[in-house]
């Protein structure tokens, strides 16, 4: 009876643990971490600043953006989704569709939803918008089943895609100012966060 009771737990105890490892919330988060550690190693340090995890106010309140990546070839905002499946959208499409053997959702529009970022990256950082990227990156094994505009990608392509910015729009002054306006505001970030 013992053992039957130890099994039974166990079985709860993994089934929880599965759960709490499939949530959205957890799968954002090694999503993240995923981009993190692509761009930390394909984009040069000396050239690019990486920002992760950053909450700007805009217009219609407090938006959290993934990354943000500072050079003097711009600024890229990137959205990060960790999904599997095939995905179905274009760039005017309100929602798109993800169907994972027959099963379909709907989800935000990721280029809407990084459009408000990076208007809220521009307002912060008082940038012309020719200055300023938006990237969406999917890191799950995501197949696209529509044709999607170029800066909408799988993570194997991030690095690479950014690289292929070699113009230089913004001088070393104004990247040093950047950087040091989106690090106090990080450092305020942490600050004003419950321990």
């Amino acid at each position: 009876m013992e053992a039957l009771a130890l099994a039974i737990l166990l079985f709860v105890l993994f089934a929880f643990i599965g759960a709490y490892l499939r949530s959205p919330t957890i799968k954002g988060v090694r999503g993240e971490r995923r981009v993190n550690s692509i761009l930390d190693r394909q984009l040069p340090s000396g050239e690019y600043k990486v920002f992760h995890d950053v909450t700007l106010h805009s217009s219609q309140g407090p938006t959290q953006i993934d990354h943000i990546v500072l050079s003097r070839f711009g600024v890229f905002v990137i959205e990060t989704k960790n999904y599997t499946g095939w995905i179905f959208g274009d760039a005017n499409s309100k929602q798109w569709t993800q169907t994972i053997y027959g099963n379909k959702s709907r989800f935000q529009n990721p280029l809407c939803q990084n459009f408000k970022h990076t208007q809220a990256v521009e307002s912060f950082l008082s940038l012309n918008s020719r200055y300023v990227h938006s990237i969406v990156v999917f890191v799950g094994d995501a197949e696209f089943k529509t044709a999607l505009p170029n800066n909408v990608m799988h993570l194997r392509e991030l690095g690479s895609y950014i690289l292929t910015y070699r113009n230089p729009v913004l001088d070393t002054l104004c990247v040093s100012a950047i950087t040091g306006m989106l690090s106090d505001h990080k450092e305020g970030q942490a600050m004003r966060q419950p321990h």
